[in-house]
């Protein structure tokens, strides 16, 4: 059994999509496991473009795609999405699509709750995509969330309600809003309930049947590691474990299956919403990265904020998350530059660090030290060899992986699926 579980090593944004759906196309099942519909990917197969941000990209090859215990759902954004894609010409049905059963669900007072904070917090703001997911996670671990199996026993829900609204509405409350409607709750949830349960069951089941068969699992990762609510830059971060461990508690799969870790990692480095980012440029070289790049969210559209490659960083996540190799993507933005940086180290009030801090306030303090190197006149774009890529271009792929002390194993050039370098295959035996 060849299993791969595909992580963002940077900040999220890293172009998972296309490399995911690349993998999706060779593998038997993909399974999501954390966060939730805050994640964005967009895939683009021949003249179509798909915009995933909940269901798992394979189901865009019609690849069985299992949305895993640890995401929470948001079941009107589900069939939104659900509809969006059918619309599209995807064939999505219970034979090639499963909900964990035991996943918590985002609710419309999450939402609403979500909103609020962010905008009493004034300068306090960690930039949250306004979609309710940590207040899910919350109710998650304090043992009020209701449940997708839940939908299925509504009329039993009241001790539930009790804790909830409990919680929430004192909180709301607090920002002056009425109590939890629990009748219009009950509502939505009964109208919302046949969509859901129809994909519901025990997935842990199916994919330890799955695991037996010896299948190939792709575990789809979202965000990225310097995101998780542990290893990131806390408190800008999301609100779930993002590291390719997760894959195992968020599945209902043991740590063995997680198989092959490939983490994605974009040529240079780019960051949305708020938090410390040492290697940011707030100038035109900057703006010329964002651009070349397209450097806009998928789920909520922001402008991502751009820097030179930060080789500090990114080896931090990779071991962080025992990644085996990486996927470089968007090489492409840099064709054209002069000279190119990387940053190898970090000055903190006189000291050099070879690794980022975990407080907030030297996280925002560090100077990144650089190394320059010339940059490539060539085009990358759409190369599919090494024997494609221009001299310097391979010189700068080799001093990366020396740097995150991490091989890589597979280069991506464009969008488009065939336009990749394959160094070695992380579905490989």
């Amino acid at each position: 059994m060849a299993n791969v579980t595909v992580i963002g090593a940077q900040w999220g944004d890293e172009g998972k999509g296309k490399i995911v759906d690349w993998l999706a196309s060779r593998a038997d099942a993909v399974v999501r496991f954390q966060g939730g519909h805050n994640a964005g990917h967009t895939l683009v197969v021949g003249e179509q473009v798909y915009k995933l941000s909940l269901l798992p990209s394979g189901i865009v090859t019609g690849t069985l795609s299992i949305i895993g215990n640890g995401v929470v759902l948001d079941p009107w954004h589900l069939k939104s999405e659900v509809e969006k894609l059918r619309g599209q010409g995807v064939e999505i049905n219970d034979e090639n699509f499963a909900i964990a059963d035991n996943c918590p669900l985002i609710l419309p007072v999450h939402r609403e709750l979500d909103g609020l904070r962010e905008a009493a917090a004034g300068a306090g703001k960690i930039g949250t995509t306004g979609r309710g997911i940590g207040p899910a996670y919350e109710d998650k671990v304090g043992r009020r969330a209701i449940r997708v199996c839940d939908l299925a026993h509504l009329d039993a829900l009241e001790p539930q309600l009790d804790r909830l609204c409990a919680h929430h509405d004192a909180l709301r409350a607090g920002f002056g809003q009425p109590p939890i409607d629990r009748e219009a709750l009950l509502n939505e949830l009964r109208e919302i309930a046949p969509f859901v349960l129809q994909f519901a069951q025990p997935v842990w089941k199916r994919l330890n049947k799955v695991k037996k068969a010896g299948a190939r699992i792709l575990f789809e990762g979202a965000q990225g590691v310097l995101l998780d609510v542990d290893h990131g830059t806390y408190p800008f971060v999301t609100s779930s474990n993002t590291v390719s461990g997760t894959a195992a508690s968020g599945s209902g799969l043991g740590p063995s299956a997680t198989g092959f870790v490939l983490g994605i990692v974009k040529a240079y480095t780019t960051r949305v919403g708020s938090g410390p980012f040492p290697t940011e440029l707030d100038d035109e070289t900057g703006q010329r990265l964002g651009e070349r790049g397209h450097e806009f969210g998928t789920v909520t559209g922001r402008k991502r904020r751009c820097g030179w490659f930060d080789a500090v960083l990114t080896r931090q996540s990779c071991a962080i998350s025992g990644v085996t190799g990486i996927a470089l993507t968007k090489l492409d933005v840099l064709d054209g530059f002069e000279k190119v940086n990387i940053c190898t180290g970090y000055r903190l009030r006189g000291k050099v660090l070879d690794y980022y801090p975990s407080h907030a306030a030297d996280q925002a303090a560090v100077e990144p030290i650089y190394e320059e190197m010339d940059g490539w006149q060539g085009t990358t774009a759409g190369a599919r060899s090494w024997a494609d890529l221009p001299a310097q271009a391979i010189k700068y792929i080799q001093r990366v992986q020396e740097l995150i002390e991490t091989p890589v194993a597979l280069v991506s050039t464009s969008p488009e699926r065939e336009d990749t370098i394959l160094v070695r295959d992380p579905f490989a035996d």
